[in-house]
């Protein structure tokens, strides 16, 4: 639970400085300021694994951290109920899913990758491609010292975004 901490504290010190309500834009090659006035903190969507306990326990603590703090999350586990879906066809199921992660996907602000595990999500993979081709803000959230331990870098598709 530190590493999720110190990795959260991380995180939301990125979106309290690209996101906050008057915000200073620093040109480094330029050395040039400007300044936008933001009336809102932006909507998120997180994309991460969430196929066991563990997982959606993680996705929702992070959640409940960034809408204690005034953003708007898009949270697929929560967000995209499919438990009425009991009449569709598993091909069906999956056409509702990703039409209704993309259209997510295309109204936020930020795309939050969780990137632990031995490799990425490929679902959170797809909503990362899918948040970079539109322009969002995207940023990786890793708690996980296996990575780092082992000396591996992400692959840089995924780092580039």
């Amino acid at each position: 639970m530190k590493n999720v901490v110190k990795v959260l504290l991380c995180l939301l010190t990125l979106l309290l400085i690209t996101a906050c309500n008057k915000q200073e834009i620093v040109d480094i090659d330029n050395n040039e300021a400007t300044t936008i006035n933001n009336t809102s903190k932006g909507k998120i969507y997180l994309a991460g694994p969430l196929f066991n306990q563990a997982e959606r326990d993680y996705n929702l603590k992070v959640t409940e951290i960034l809408e204690s703090l005034g953003y708007e999350v898009f949270l697929p586990q929560r967000d995209c109920d499919i438990s009425t879906l009991t009449d569709k066809s598993e091909e069906e199921i999956s056409e509702i899913i990703f039409k209704l992660d993309a259209e997510a996907i295309k109204d936020s602000d930020i795309l939050i990758i969780n990137l632990d595990g031995r490799v990425p999500d490929e679902g959170a993979c797809v909503e990362l491609g899918i948040a970079y081709s539109l322009g969002k803000r995207c940023y990786g959230i890793m708690s996980d010292i296996r990575t780092a331990q082992d000396g591996m870098d992400l692959n840089p598709m995924i780092s580039e975004c």
